[in-house]
């Protein structure tokens, strides 16, 4: 083929070839790139911006377009982007809701009582306890119980001691005894003397038999004998045979069991159907649930900030001595019944900070609210304040939507939350 020269400034016909083909190919280039620029479809799923994706595994992970997780490598999945109406929500997928096992329950009113169980122990009644001290210095010769739990009968013999100081002072009795009948009639006043050397000998221990007998007799054995004035069981033993004792020492403390105190502690939540002086009864296990009648006699009004837990006590008769400090009971305080909205037990949470429950709002977006609760009885907690019947709210899987809202939120839910 005879080729056009560039004479005259015309082309040769190869040169309009190559100059054709380079057009087209620019066209291509550009249509290329600019095809390049559009979202690139997804078979049964249209790119739209209410779509995000994310890790059924992270939920943290939000991206804009597939792809796979950056922290597992799992694919992503498509979720449709769902506004929050607050900050106390959260959005859970299908997938997280299954794997969570989520479950959620209407809220409704139920006949609810004012009965409360608590457990509680048996302790020493403290206004029936007491302490026998040694009156004056000296050595204990002898100990007549020497075991922790004896019971001691009032009059009963407790102890032996060798002390000098007593020892004169039955001496100075006795002499002065001695000394009124042999006078006869006197100047001196006697009887002043007498019944001065006998009070001494009454504030040291000896009780008015003893002191009879020394009157009577007119000797005296160097060891004299203490005897208790009330009745109980030995709860400790301060001393033993051979030692000495200071005046007011403890020799051993008594703890009279006629009546104990049933006590228990008591989430602050609780205390609003407990009044002080309401009649309660205390369940014995150990007695085949024998059933006692008590009174409550003492709220604490001090409340530990820690566990915001409270104290309650019941004073009951052990009237055929077969309650012993330390058995368990159970208290049970109240037995009316009223409707009023509650909730499972397993839906409400509480801290320190106070007592929440988390609501669906919508499929996948959970909110979570602070309630405010009454007693609770049976599994079922009463709600006061907070929700309303028709409410959904979960009652499987709280836990996991507080770990969630960390993941989406980065904070505690309720360090945002009002008090």
């Amino acid at each position: 083929m005879k080729a056009f020269t560039h004479d005259h400034g015309h082309f040769t016909s190869t040169d309009r070839n190559i100059l054709s083909w380079l057009c087209l190919a620019a066209f291509l280039a550009v249509l290329t790139l600019s095809s390049c620029k559009r979202p690139k479809e997804i078979p049964g799923l249209p790119v739209t911006k209410d779509v995000y994706y994310t890790c059924t595994m992270h939920s943290q992970v939000h991206e804009p377009r597939p792809g796979t997780c950056p922290i597992c490598g799992m694919k992503l999945i498509a979720v449709p982007k769902t506004r929050l109406d607050s900050t106390m929500q959260i959005h859970l997928t299908g997938e997280q809701v299954v794997l969570g096992n989520v479950k959620v329950q209407t809220v409704g009113t139920g006949l609810i009582g004012d009965s409360q169980l608590f457990p509680g122990t048996l302790n020493f009644n403290e206004n029936n306890l007491s302490t026998v001290s040694a009156r004056i210095e000296g050595r204990i010769e002898k100990l007549y119980v020497k075991d922790i739990g004896a019971y001691i009968q009032k009059g009963d013999r407790l102890f032996d001691l060798y002390s000098e100081t007593l020892n004169n002072a039955k001496q100075e009795y006795v002499n002065i005894l001695q000394q009124q009948k042999s006078m006869g009639n006197s100047n001196i006043n006697y009887e002043t003397l007498v019944e001065s050397a006998k009070n001494k000998l009454l504030l040291w221990g000896m009780n008015a038999q003893q002191i009879n007998e020394l009157e009577s007799t007119g000797k005296f054995s160097t060891l004299t004998s203490f005897y208790s004035s009330q009745k109980g069981n030995v709860t400790a033993l301060a001393v033993s045979e051979g030692e000495y004792v200071t005046e007011g020492g403890t020799i051993m403390q008594l703890a009279n069991l006629s009546t104990l105190w049933a006590e228990a502690q008591v989430y602050t939540t609780q205390m609003t159907a407990i009044k002080k002086n309401e009649i309660a009864s205390v369940l014995v296990p150990d007695l085949d649930n024998e059933m006692i009648a008590g009174f409550i006699d003492f709220v604490n009004p001090e409340i530990n900030p820690g566990n915001r837990i409270n104290l309650i006590r019941i004073t009951i008769q052990n009237n055929k001595n077969q309650l012993h400090p330390g058995m368990p009971v159970y208290i049970l305080v109240g037995d009316k019944k009223r409707h009023s909205l509650t909730v499972p037990a397993n839906s409400v949470l509480t801290d320190s900070k106070g007592t929440t429950v988390w609501l669906q709002k919508g499929k996948g977006v959970y909110e979570i609210r602070m309630v405010t609760t009454g007693i609770e009885e049976n599994d079922e907690v009463e709600i006061l304040s907070g929700l309303q019947e028709g409410d959904v709210i979960v009652t499987n899987g709280a836990y996991l939507l507080n770990s969630e809202y960390i993941f989406e939120h980065g904070t505690d839910p309720m360090a945002g939350m009002k008090m």
